[in-house]
């Protein structure tokens, strides 16, 4: 629901009231502080340099996981 509020808003829906919009915007930001989050956590571990081979993997799994969520948020 917070997905179709969101668009309704971008679209420039007459129909939305006031507090529809503040809850988009509020579901928007917080979309953001998560993508940010995750973005930050991904260049950790792209920053971090390891020649011990389970590090390295569990390193490389993280980041898939990482870079999965960041690409459900779209």
């Amino acid at each position: 629901m917070a997905n179709t509020l969101e668009q309704e808003v971008e679209r420039g829906n007459d129909f939305v009231s006031e507090d529809e919009r503040r809850v988009a915007d509020k579901h928007r930001t917080e979309r953001e502080r998560q993508k940010q989050a995750l973005n930050l956590q991904r260049n950790n571990i792209l920053a971090q340099k390891t020649s011990h081979p389970a590090r390295r993997t569990a390193l490389v799994a993280a980041l898939a996981q990482i870079e999965a969520q960041i690409a459900h948020m779209g």
